[in-house]
C-alpha cells in the first residue's frame, strides 16, 4: 500500500519546486475565457497558457503517457494525457486553463496577472480556479507511481473554456471518445471547500441562465421635468419585470417551474456541514461592517446557495455615471442577469421560462428584449459507492486528521452534467481548494497552498484505492 509519509514528502518537496513557480508564470498570463476576451485567439494570451502547460508536462513525462493535443477549428485549445496504468478501470482527472476577468477591488499590491505568494497563499487570477489542477492531477500519479503501488489507466483532461460554460468541451469528448474509452470514476479539483480543515466532495452544481434584458420607453432621451410622470421609467419597468421573477423583500425566486424538490440525503448533508461550520458558513464572506445575512439560519444558508434558485444582477447599461447624469429621462435601461438554479432542474427549459415570463404582457407595453447566453443544466452526483465514501473519510483523516465532509456546491461546473450523460455508471470526486475568501471570479483570488499540498496528497491515494478495490 502507498505509504503516506513518502507521499507527503514527495509532494510538498514537487510542489515547492515544480508547481509554484509554474503557477507563479501562468498567473502573470490574461489568459480570459472566450467569453470575456472573443478576440482571444488573435491577443495569444490563450497559446501562450497551453505552450506553457504543454513544455511542463514535456518535462514531467510519465512512463507510457501519450499526450494529445485538441485542436479542432474554430474551437479553443484542449490538452488530453493518457497515462497507462495496472488495471482496465480509467480514472479521468480534469481542469481547466481559462479564466475570469479581472475584477475591480483588489487591494494594494495586488493584482489579477501580479502573483503574490503571501502567508501561504499565492494570489493572482487563476492559480485557485483552477489552474493548479494540471499540475496537482500529474503530482498525485507521479507520487503513486513512484512507490511502485497498482494505479489505474488516467486521463487528464484539461480544457480552456470551462469560464464560457464550456461551449467546446463536448466536441472534444466526441473527438476523443477512444483515447477516453469508458469511465469509472471522475476526479474534478475545480470546486469548492468549506474550510481548510479536511477533504470536500462536492455533490451537486446549480444550473444557470445568464444574459441581458433590455426595456426602451423612448427612441433617445428627453427632459426629465417635462416628460416624468408621463413617461415610465425604463429602470421602473425592469424592477416591475424582475418582481415577477423574485420577492424584493426575501429574494425568494417565486415562479414555480425555477424551483425543484430538495432530496431527504442532501438536508442530511447540510445539517451535517452546518453543524461543523457553524456561523462560517456566511461569516467568510466580506460583509460590511452591520451587514447581515439573509439568514441566521447556517442550514437555510446552505440549502439558499446550493438546492435553490437565486437571482444576480452583474451588469448595467444606459446609466450615465453619477458625474455625467443630467437630468434626463433615458431611453433604455439593460441588465445583465445570473440566475442560479436547482441542481436537477433543466437548464434549458429554465431559460425558455425566464424569456416568457419577462416579455409577456410588459408594463406600458414597452420594448423588452432578451438576450441569453447558453444555459447550464446543473449536477446532482450518484449516490456515493461505500468503497468510495470510506476512501474519501480514509484520505482525509490521513491527511487532515479529520473525517470528509460532503456539500452542496453554488456555481456551475457544465463539465459534470455531461459527463454525468456520458458515463452513468461512473463515481465522482468533485473536490477542490476554493475555501472561504479564497474568492474566485473576484478580487484578491488565492490558492491556498497547504491545503493544495494536502488535497494532491489525497488524490494520490484516491488512485491507488481505486486500482485495490476496482482492480
Amino acid at each position: 500500500m502507498v505509504d503516506s509519509k513518502e507521499t507527503e514528502s514527495f509532494i510538498n518537496a514537487f510542489w515547492d519546486s515544480d508547481i509554484v513557480p509554474t503557477l507563479i508564470e501562468y498567473i502573470k498570463i490574461p489568459n480570459k475565457s472566450p467569453a470575456f476576451d472573443p478576440d482571444w485567439e488573435a491577443n495569444g494570451h490563450m497559446e501562450e497558457a497551453y505552450q506553457l502547460a504543454k513544455k511542463w508536462i514535456e518535462d514531467h513525462p510519465i512512463e507510457g503517457m501519450i499526450l494529445h493535443e485538441g485542436r479542432l477549428p474554430g474551437r479553443t485549445p484542449l490538452l488530453l494525457l493518457d497515462i497507462p496504468g495496472d488495471t482496465d478501470n480509467t480514472i479521468l482527472l480534469y481542469g481547466h486553463l481559462d479564466k475570469q476577468p479581472e475584477m475591480t477591488g483588489w487591494r494594494e499590491g495586488l493584482g489579477p496577472w501580479i502573483p503574490v505568494m503571501e502567508e501561504g497563499k499565492l494570489y493572482g487570477r487563476g492559480g485557485a480556479d483552477d489552474g493548479y489542477a494540471l499540475f496537482a492531477s500529474m503530482a498525485a500519479l507521479m507520487a503513486a507511481r513512484r512507490q511502485g503501488v497498482k494505479l489505474p489507466r488516467a486521463v487528464v483532461m484539461i480544457e480552456f473554456s470551462e469560464e464560457s460554460g464550456s461551449p467546446d468541451l463536448p466536441a472534444y469528448v466526441d473527438h476523443f471518445a477512444k483515447e477516453i474509452g469508458e469511465v469509472d470514476l471522475v476526479v474534478c479539483l475545480d470546486s469548492g471547500a468549506g474550510n481548510y480543515d479536511q477533504l470536500w466532495s462536492t455533490t451537486s452544481l446549480r444550473g444557470l441562465v445568464g444574459g441581458t434584458v433590455r426595456v426602451d420607453v423612448l427612441n433617445e432621451g428627453v427632459h426629465s421635468g417635462d416628460a416624468s410622470g408621463v413617461v415610465a421609467s425604463s429602470f421602473r419597468v425592469l424592477r416591475q419585470l424582475f418582481a415577477r421573477l423574485e420577492d424584493a423583500e426575501t429574494g425568494k425566486v417565486l415562479p414555480e417551474e425555477l424551483q425543484a424538490e430538495i432530496p431527504a440525503q442532501r438536508m442530511d448533508q447540510a445539517r451535517q456541514v452546518a453543524a461543523e461550520l457553524g456561523e462560517e458558513v456566511y461569516t467568510k464572506f466580506p460583509f460590511v461592517d452591520g451587514m447581515q445575512p439573509m439568514s441566521d439560519d447556517t442550514v437555510t444558508c446552505i440549502l439558499n446557495r446550493t438546492w435553490r434558485a437565486a437571482l444576480s444582477y452583474t451588469g448595467l447599461d444606459g446609466m450615465p455615471s453619477t458625474q455625467a447624469g443630467g437630468n434626463v429621462l433615458r431611453p433604455y435601461t439593460t441588465w445583465k442577469l445570473s440566475l442560479r438554479l436547482p441542481p436537477t432542474l433543466n437548464g434549458e427549459e429554465a431559460q425558455k421560462a425566464v424569456e416568457r415570463i419577462l416579455s409577456e404582457n410588459p408594463p406600458y407595453n414597452a420594448k423588452v428584449t432578451c438576450h441569453f447566453e447558453e444555459s447550464a443544466t446543473g449536477w446532482n452526483a450518484p449516490p456515493l459507492a461505500d468503497w468510495l465514501g470510506e476512501a474519501l473519510d480514509e484520505v482525509s483523516q490521513t491527511f487532515y486528521g479529520k473525517p470528509a465532509l460532503h456539500m452542496g456546491e453554488g456555481g456551475s461546473i457544465p463539465f459534470m452534467g455531461m459527463l454525468g450523460e456520458k458515463f452513468p455508471k461512473a463515481q465522482f470526486v468533485v473536490t477542490g481548494v476554493l475555501g472561504p475568501n479564497s474568492n474566485a471570479h473576484g478580487p484578491n483570488e488565492f490558492l491556498h497552498v497547504p491545503y493544495a499540498k494536502k488535497l494532491t496528497c489525497c488524490v494520490a491515494h484516491i488512485l491507488a484505492i481505486h486500482a485495490k478495490v476496482r482492480g
